[in-house]
């Protein structure tokens, strides 16, 4: 069996072709030209692709370098190929139904026992990805702290303190303790003038970009792909030509989100979810976050939640030999992820509901709920943040709204939801052009450093904005009629009145200090996430609105303005208001954190109904499948199933027509899947009809490959090999491969059908056949739909 069969996450490197551009309107002049040029054109295949037909290795779809899993195919019984597997080459994906028959099937008290640790085994395997994601978050935590504070100075008590422990009860708030006029002596500055603190600074800035990037770069991947045969004829002349070099993967750069929706939605990124891919994220994201750059690690946590779900789940063999359960396990430890990001298990469990999941069965809900309540205990033991609460920006304010100010928080929504909306086109405008760029794109150190000496030089003048992240939120909501805050240098300055006009300027550049860093930083080669980021321009846009509304606090504007600026960049809506009120404690402002979510989400989906995970996906060139989001657009083109029909070579390819002996040469199959391996085609297969063309079965890639491998060992290579009909003595017998419950779709359905299909049903391939005969017309795979969404969504 094919490795990526065996293991539904992790399979060996290769080469493959970066994303395609379709562009049916290029392609128009070949529909003149021949029959199979029309063919591809209705098929929507891309101008990239055009060109790999013209090789010899023929067409390639748009994610070939992407395996897939099939949800249904996971859940069948298929007890005759499972017992040959696992008698010749032991862990395989072991269908879920079988499992449970297998169990049940068999008495006496060691069955029972193995029977009872199966059913508790999803609890088990919760609760210690929970606790792990606990244990990693910590670390990450208190070495971010401590690493960004060098920046600064030191703690002359221990170098390896944070400020903040340091200091203790004289720790500022805000800025350097020289400017802030604390008594902390434990913490020495570098220097008590502004030039060489600023020097400092950025030099410290600019090393710690240079280890976070460096680091990235050990996890560099190709996926793999094709490699160069001769499996097709050259379709419009011209000498064959090479599998063009593959697409490449930086596996802990970015925050990881994109990926993991990728890989719960059925797809298979190989590598993402190692130990080697963990390690890395988490020391990267200590680095990246103590630059000051304009992310976060919340996004990276949720990588980190994953890795971990995956490198605990592996070890029982109820998520390690079936794909289905293991993303069930996966969208569990999602949840985690979440929660010691921002001590908010609740909000954890719906991000990973809302955001991350398009399979969330309630037993699912049940265990992200116990993995994100260990992960959220476990850290709150560890108290990293020396507070002894999860709650991170625990405020108190005291004073309730009016609905006078409900206008106030539908402006902070307007607000989000524009900045939102143009944090999206614009980060996706500046990563398609300025990493397109040779020396961007093969040296992404280098934009690493240009963007941590631009973040350093502009935010560092401004004392509100020279803190990391997380500072810079606490020290927004912050209420200055609470009397241990009114030394800080918010309180002291909205306390002046002279107009403090420098203030409010520091407020309005922070803003669009932050926007523009943001864009510029998001999807740089680093573990990286948006989250912060985008609280800090609300809070700062929220706090700015607050010095004209002085009946209330103006912290709470900053805490809903910065709710709004996340739900505009993200589109997060129930998971995003619990997290606001989980992490500042504050119940009585749910009201105005659902106004401004909503507002900021109607809007921000007004300029692009796209989220800033959605765009990532699509600059990197992800394959996701999210039936509820693209069949509106499907329904808008009264398309039907017949455009997604492969072109005519293609299906030549993949068609075996089997006699009436049911048997067909070995020498047959193995050409065949010579040419799916040529094209790249890893998670496809042979489709099987007899009688002109009537639909009988199909054997995909990995059972094939296995059946002639190993099962193949003893017979000669001229023998015939059995694919249908009952099996006889001496049989080079393959018909338990076979697939004979195939779901099929008329030619005519309408597109939406096989939308649906695909997304709810979890399939892999899809048969079409001929309206009246129900003779089979062609084979749908997810990719080749994916890849037409993205098409539509995109003209």
């Amino acid at each position: 069996m094919a490795d990526s069969e065996r293991s539904p996450l992790l399979t060996a490197n290769g080469n493959s072709h970066g994303q395609p551009t379709y562009s049916d309107r290029r392609l128009s002049k070949l529909v003149q030209q021949d029959e199979e040029a029309s063919s591809l054109v209705k098929s929507h295949v891309t101008v990239e692709e055009q060109k790999m037909a013209e090789s010899s290795v023929g067409e390639r779809l748009a994610y070939n370098d992407y395996t897939t899993i099939d949800w249904l195919h996971d859940l069948v019984w298929t007890e005759a190929w499972v017992l040959t597997a696992l008698i010749l080459t032991g862990p395989v994906q072991v269908k879920d139904s079988y499992r449970i028959r297998f169990l049940h099937g068999r008495k006496g008290l060691r069955y029972k026992a193995i029977s009872l640790f199966d059913e508790a085994s999803g609890w088990i395997a919760a609760a210690l990805i929970g606790t792990l994601t606990a244990v990693v978050a910590f670390l990450v935590d208190v070495a971010e702290a401590t690493v960004s504070d060098w920046k600064l100075g030191y703690c002359t008590r221990n170098p390896f303190l944070t400020r903040e422990a340091c200091c203790g009860d004289k720790t500022p708030l805000l800025g350097v303790t020289s400017e802030i006029g604390t008594d902390c002596t434990a913490f020495k500055e570098w220097s008590n003038t502004y030039a060489p603190r600023f020097a400092i600074y950025v030099a410290f800035a600019l090393a710690f970009g240079i280890i976070s990037s460096s680091a990235t770069m050990l996890t560099k991947r190709s996926l793999p792909a094709a490699s160069p045969g001769t499996g097709d004829k050259n379709q419009y002349g011209g000498p064959p030509q090479p599998v063009a070099s593959g697409k490449t993967m930086y596996m802990a750069a970015g925050s990881g989100i994109p990926e993991i929706k990728t890989i719960l939605s059925g797809f298979v990124i190989p590598d993402f979810l190692t130990f080697k891919v963990l390690f890395v994220k988490g020391f990267g994201a200590v680095f990246a976050v103590a630059t000051g750059m304009c992310l976060g690690k919340e996004g990276p946590f949720v990588h980190i939640s994953t890795c971990v779900g995956y490198l605990v789940a592996k070890h029982f063999p109820k998520y390690r030999d079936n794909g289905r359960k293991m993303r069930e396990m996966l969208s569990a430890a999602c949840a985690a992820g979440l929660s010691v990001a921002f001590g908010a298990p609740i909000g954890g469990v719906l991000f990973s509901y809302e955001e991350i999941s398009t399979y969330f069965p309630r037993k699912v809900l049940w265990r992200a709920f116990l993995c994100s309540l260990c992960a959220a205990m476990v850290l709150k033991a560890l108290n990293p943040t020396g507070t002894g609460k999860l709650v991170l920006f625990e405020t108190h304010y005291g004073t309730s709204y009016n609905p006078v100010h409900y206008l106030a928080f539908v402006v902070l929504g307007i607000a989000g939801g524009i900045f939102g909306g143009l944090f999206c086109r614009l980060n996706f405008i500046w990563s398609k052009w300025f990493r397109s760029f040779s020396v961007i794109k093969n040296y992404p150190v280098f934009e690493v450093f240009l963007v941590v000496a631009a973040t350093a030089l502009l935010q560092y003048p401004n004392p509100l904005t020279r803190e990391p992240g997380d500072m810079i939120i606490k020290n927004l909501l912050v209420d200055c009629r609470d009397d241990a805050t009114k030394k800080s240098w918010v309180c002291r300055n909205e306390s002046r009145t002279d107009g403090r006009w420098d203030y409010v300027g520091f407020l309005v550049y922070g803003t669009f200090t932050k926007l523009v860093l943001t864009i510029i930083t998001f999807g740089i080669k680093v573990p990286s996430g948006v989250i912060i980021p985008a609280l800090d321009a609300g809070a700062l846009f929220g706090r700015l609105i607050g010095q004209w509304i002085g009946t209330i606090s103006p912290g709470i504007f900053a805490m809903v303005g910065a709710a709004a600026f996340l739900a505009g960049v993200s589109r997060m809506t129930i998971s995003l208001c619990v997290i606001m009120f989980e992490l500042t404690g504050e119940l009585e402002y749910i009201l105005p954190h659902m106004i401004a979510i909503l507002v900021a989400k109607w809007v921000a989906d007004a300029l692009g109904k796209e989220s800033v995970y959605d765009l990532a996906q699509t600059v990197l060139g992800h394959p996701f499948l999210d039936a509820d989001h693209t069949l509106h657009v499907v329904q808008r083109q009264n398309a039907l199933a017949e455009e997604l029909v492969p072109p005519k070579q293609t299906m030549d390819e993949i068609t075996v027509n089997v006699p009436s002996s049911n048997k067909v040469p070995r020498r047959l199959l193995e050409e065949k899947l010579a040419l799916l391996h040529a094209r790249g085609l890893m998670d496809a297969g042979l489709v099987l009809v007899q009688n002109n063309g009537m639909l009988q079965g199909y054997i995909a890639e990995g059972e094939l490959e296995f059946g002639l491998g190993e099962l193949g060992q003893i017979y000669d290579s001229d023998v015939e090999v059995r694919l249908l009909g009952d099996a006889e003595e001496g049989d080079f017998d393959l018909t338990h491969f076979v697939d004979r419950t195939l779901l099929s779709i008329c030619e005519k359905s309408p597109m939406e059908y096989v939308v649906e299909m695909f997304g709810k049903l979890g399939l892999r391939h899809l048969m079409v056949t001929e309206e009246g005969t129900n003779k089979l017309v062609g084979v749908i795979i997810k990719k080749r739909l994916v890849a037409y969404l993205d098409n539509l969504k995109h003209e």
